[in-house]
């Protein structure tokens, strides 16, 4: 299987069109979105080409296609707009035999961990890319922590981004070109 994941996209729709972009050229099997999909937040500028009704628009043509979880910036009244469901907070996936937990990051984070081991955690919310491994978390010593960074707004110095998954690897691109910046092989 192969995945595109991606957060932060904050209604974007440039952000949003080349994440479609990278979709279609990657053949991506499916997009795994980490939550604040249309409102950009009091606290963040507005993203380049912010227009949510945009961005719902061209997220819908893959409705079929589209995993999400909510983030803390989504609402019901997105909910209205978006044809995929956008209200859990957290999705658990199985990818080629390993298990992948995705939430945004309000709820479940590095900090608020989930009541069960999984190999990979994903999460968004703090904008910034990253990836280690738990190192001193008990039970979770080994699982997997990883944010794709934002695609709209991003923080911390870093560019905008996402992520994907195949064959074992999780690589973080650049969203503009889509290219690979870092990789690390999923155990």
């Amino acid at each position: 299987m192969k995945l595109l994941i991606a957060s932060d996209i904050h209604g974007s729709a440039k952000a949003a069109r080349y994440l479609i972009g990278h979709f279609e050229d990657g053949k991506y099997d499916r997009m795994l979105l980490l939550g604040d999909i249309l409102y950009h937040g009091p606290r963040n500028a507005l993203p380049g080409e912010y227009d949510c009704m945009k961005t719902a628009e061209q997220l819908n043509y893959y409705k079929d296609k589209i995993r999400s979880v909510r983030g803390n910036c989504d609402s019901e009244v997105d909910q209205m707009v978006l044809q995929f469901k956008i209200t859990d907070d957290y999705a658990v996936l199985d990818c080629d035999g390993l298990s992948f937990f995705a939430s945004h990051g309000h709820v479940y984070g590095p900090d608020r961990l989930p009541k069960e081991m999984y190999d990979v955690m994903l999460v968004g919310h703090t904008h910034v890319p990253m990836h280690e491994y738990a190192r001193t978390f008990g039970d979770y010593k080994g699982m997997l922590l990883c944010n794709p960074g934002s695609t709209s707004i991003p923080k911390g110095g870093s560019e905008a981004s996402y992520m994907s998954y195949a064959d074992g690897w999780l690589n973080w691109h650049m969203l503009e070109t889509g290219e690979i910046y870092d990789r690390v092989k999923v155990k």
